[in-house]
């Protein structure tokens, strides 16, 4: 391996792909029931959807500012160092190097896995095998090439979309429930409040692309239009894919079914529906998984390069024929496929939940610092409506914050305690070095 800069091979179209592939897993097929149960009326369930992406595009708009000010690898890691100091950049890519990144990439793969039993059954032990085989596969494939890794995006992310447009299309041409009323109906949810929490969680993943800047051919302009198109795709995705449940299924039945979507595609396309809902959520979990191993491996790796974990100059080597970041890709898989063994990547990832938006928030509040400081800040892109749409993130990731405190007090302290077990490993290795 050699100490060199990672190649500029990454389109604007894998870019795209990455936002809408990050965001877009299996969600939007599993969460509508959650969500309208909550909300207990089709108009706020579809409120609830419309509110959650407002909330997101404020934050996306708002971090594309930052992104195009410090176009580096890292992201958010990198940005929260710049901003706040070291210490805090080095938290965050802490949790997401160690846990957030694989444990969320093995939860991927045994979704997979589990979703191929429809068509083959497997015990447990061979879907664990299956889904570490896929994840070595995506893996090989981002080593050989950046290219091949945006390439799986591109491909998964078009496959993903196929079956959600197929919902949209004929569910609206199609459906006869058309149940759009506003009179509540008797549900156990937690209200709308819960709602919009609901769809925030299916709204995350879009951040990951900010992880690739130096990758990106021109990142100062690409990578602000990637997020708005990417996010702004996502919305209308949701959106619309919920608006045509409800035209083809009365609110009561989305919310019964713990897969309304596979519901909707046998009443619309016969028996053979459900397999190829269940082909499309493989397809969507396939590249939700691509996407965060490919933008998972940049975050230890510029760590690495500023030596602030043990073996950083591993990490932080680039293969000399492929100019990808090999050990870094390398030591991701190994610990997803540690978690996807040991079976604790969701309770990992629930647990880290609470301090990812801690920072997250940190993140969009960043824009009113680069703002009072400008110089040496120079954005090529300036958030809409400032103020207001930052204000709006802010506004957004408080409100995650509250309530998972209220509902999860537990989880969030853990979820703290686990962040902090990295200070000794920041101070041993900043003394060191």
């Amino acid at each position: 391996m050699a100490e060199k800069q990672l190649k500029r091979s990454l389109s604007f179209a894998g870019a795209i792909a990455i936002v809408i592939g990050g965001v877009i897993g299996s969600g939007i097929f599993l969460k509508p029931g959650i969500v309208f149960n909550h909300a207990a009326s089709p108009y706020m369930g579809l409120l609830a959807w419309l509110a959650g992406g407002v909330i997101t595009l404020a934050s996306a708009l708002t971090i594309a500012e930052i992104a195009s000010a410090i176009p580096k690898t890292g992201g958010l890691y990198v940005y929260l160092e710049d901003l706040y100091g070291d210490v805090w950049g080095f938290l965050l890519g802490w949790v997401q190097t160690v846990i957030t990144y694989p444990a969320s990439a093995g939860a991927l793969a045994i979704a997979f896995a589990t979703f191929s039993t429809f068509f083959i059954p497997m015990s447990g032990m061979q879907q664990k095998l299956l889904a570490i085989s896929v994840m070595i596969f995506v893996v090989i494939m981002n080593i050989l090439a950046t290219k091949f890794g945006g390439i799986i995006q591109i491909a998964s992310t078009v496959g993903k979309l196929l079956p959600i447009a197929a919902i949209i299309i004929f569910g609206l041409m199609k459906g006869n429930a058309h149940d759009f009323s506003m009179v509540t109906v008797a549900t156990t949810g937690a209200g709308f409040g819960a709602a919009i929490l609901g769809t925030l969680w299916a709204y995350d993943g879009w951040i990951g692309v900010t992880n690739m800047a130096e990758e990106l051919r021109d990142p100062v302009r690409q990578l602000p239009r990637s997020l708005i198109i990417g996010v702004g795709t996502v919305i209308a995705v949701y959106v619309l894919v919920n608006i045509a449940m409800l035209n083809v299924l009365p609110i009561g039945n989305i919310i019964a079914s713990p897969r309304p979507a596979s519901d909707i595609a046998v009443i619309l396309f016969g028996n053979g529906g459900a397999a190829f809902i269940t082909a499309g959520i493989m397809i969507s979990v396939f590249g939700a998984m691509n996407s965060y191993i490919m933008t998972g491996a940049r975050v230890p790796f510029a760590m690495g390069a500023r030596r602030q974990l043990p073996c950083s100059k591993v990490l932080s080597a680039v293969h000399p024929k492929f100019n990808t970041p090999t050990n870094a890709l390398i030591v991701e898989a190994v610990l997803a496929a540690i978690y996807i063994m040991s079976g604790t990547f969701n309770t990992l990832t629930d647990l880290l939940v609470f301090v990812l938006w801690i920072f997250f928030t940190m993140g969009v509040i960043g824009v009113f610092i680069i703002r009072k400081k400008g110089t040496p800040y120079k954005p090529s892109y300036r958030v809409p409506l400032y103020p207001y749409v930052p204000l709006i993130g802010i506004l957004g990731g408080t409100y995650i914050l509250f309530s998972t405190v209220i509902s999860q007090t537990a989880n969030s302290l853990l979820g703290i305690g686990i962040t902090l077990i990295g200070l000794p490993v920041f101070y041993y290795l900043k003394k060191k070095n």
